[in-house]
């Protein structure tokens, strides 16, 4: 695959320094990445250098995803999320307008590749982070060549994952009504199917509408689907149980007039599956959800899997909340010029992404290799560190397999304070022990010349 940093090695080590500091701190505040002036020092002249940007950062994580997915099928979560610093953007320089169209800020459009089969985060694929122009010369969306507008991203990511992920068994892009683009279904690479949640009402090539006629198929069963509550934390909500009517069919839409400038084809068949809630409590918006696919749909469990697919997307909003406000809280940080706080961004994003593998594999559900955070070579250094954490009682011994992702899982929770006992470990459990095994793997990495991720 290529890129990163390009072979020097002393760029990479920083790097994976960083990343670490980052990963076992919780924190994207500099002065407290490291133990003394000297890391703080490191880590604004990697932030800083002419030879870090973050497509190399973001370049080199890919290349360990990479090989986390490959034979297998992978889900592709992709979303946009904002980094907005209204109130403390005195200071920042070379940032344009947030979304609010008066702070400063920047956004993050991260690819997240999710296990199909375990439903389980395998890492980052890549992302795309920006700030708008601070005067941009208004133009009709309409008049606007696809290629000069910010939804470009979505069909970008398309290609980006089906280069680097080119060794998976399968691609599934999932996204929100914001990946609704004509485009992104008559221009997807071959190997990459697509799942997207329309976003409006679309011509048919037969003269109809998209929204009339899919909501006109018939019923092919009823599930029950959990709705997560919009504000938790606001309300208390943890979310409830909706029961959904599943329909789905096949449409073929017609290329909208906006794209008329474009060499796209005049039309394109597409699978829809449908999910309307039944009976929602009073003052509740009901749950509908209209999919759009590329993937076969010709029975009911065809159905079903486009639905657990697309609610894998929520993985990513997870990654957002450690990128943020509940994690590493990027829009805290004081770095100011863009440049040094894209780089950041870049290894906030692929730290959040290694939090959430780490988490996810504390209970042992995880099937994958340890190897997908830390590199081969340390393995039995690991393995010593954890012979000494073990107890006598069974609650007290990894029950996991050599190697797994769970086995390294439950070494870091020990380390982190966690007695096998009681609830299963938290993320600030994780990042405290992951704090104390890579202080201990650091000596011995070093010394025999090898990475520590």
């Amino acid at each position: 695959m290529g890129g990163g940093f390009c072979g020097d090695i002393r760029v990479s080590r920083r790097f994976e320094k960083v990343l670490e500091d980052i990963t076992k701190s919780g924190s994207l505040v500099v002065r407290k990445l490291g133990a003394d002036r000297a890391a703080e020092m490191g880590a604004h002249r990697f932030l800083g250098s002419e030879r870090v940007t973050p497509q190399a950062i973001l370049e080199e994580a890919a290349e360990r995803t990479a090989r986390a997915c490959r034979d297998r099928r992978v889900v592709v979560a992709q979303d946009t999320t904002e980094i907005n610093f209204s109130g403390c953007d005195k200071g920042r320089r070379g940032l344009g307008l947030a979304g609010d169209g008066t702070s400063l800020g920047f956004f993050i459009h991260p690819l997240v590749a999710i296990d199909a089969e375990h439903e389980t985060v395998l890492g980052l694929v890549g992302a795309k982070i920006w700030t708008r122009p601070p005067a941009k010369l208004k133009t009709h969306r309409q008049k606007q060549h696809l290629e000069d507008k910010e939804s470009m991203r979505w069909i970008d990511a398309a290609q980006t994952a089906a280069q680097r992920l080119a060794g998976a068994a399968a691609i599934v892009m999932v996204g929100d009504r914001e990946n609704d683009i004509y485009q992104g279904f008559t221009r997807r690479p071959p190997n990459v199917d697509l799942i997207t949640r329309a976003r409006g009402d679309r011509k048919l090539l037969d003269g109809g509408l998209l929204f009339e006629t899919a909501d006109g198929f018939p019923t092919a069963l009823e599930i029950d689907v959990a709705v997560a509550s919009s504000q938790p934390r606001a309300s208390g909500e943890r979310g409830r149980v909706a029961r959904v009517a599943v329909s789905f069919g096949k449409v073929t839409i017609a290329k909208p007039k906006t794209g008329r400038a474009c060499a796209d084809p005049k039309s394109c068949e597409i699978g829809v599956v449908v999910a309307r809630e039944i009976g929602a409590p009073a003052g509740t918006k009901p749950l509908l959800w209209r999919l759009l696919t590329t993937l076969p749909v010709e029975t009911a469990e065809d159905a079903l899997e486009i639905i657990r697919l697309y609610r894998l997307r929520w993985r990513i909003e997870e990654v957002f909340r450690v990128l943020k406000r509940d994690g590493l809280a990027l829009e805290e940080t004081q770095v100011e010029s863009a440049r040094s706080l894209f780089n950041l961004a870049a290894l906030a994003v692929v730290a959040a992404a290694r939090i959430i593998q780490l988490t996810d594999a504390r209970g042992g559900a995880s099937a994958r290799p340890a190897t997908d955070v830390i590199d081969e070579s340390l393995i039995e250094a690991t393995a010593a560190i954890g012979e000494t954490l073990q107890g006598k009682t069974a609650r007290q011994k990894n029950p996991h397999p050599h190697g797994s992702l769970s086995w390294l899982a439950w070494i870091t929770a020990r380390l982190g304070g966690w007695h096998g006992y009681y609830k299963p470990p938290g993320p600030k459990t994780m990042a405290d022990g992951w704090r104390r095994l890579a202080a201990m793997l650091d000596g011995y990495a070093i010394a025999h010349g090898k990475s520590l991720v």
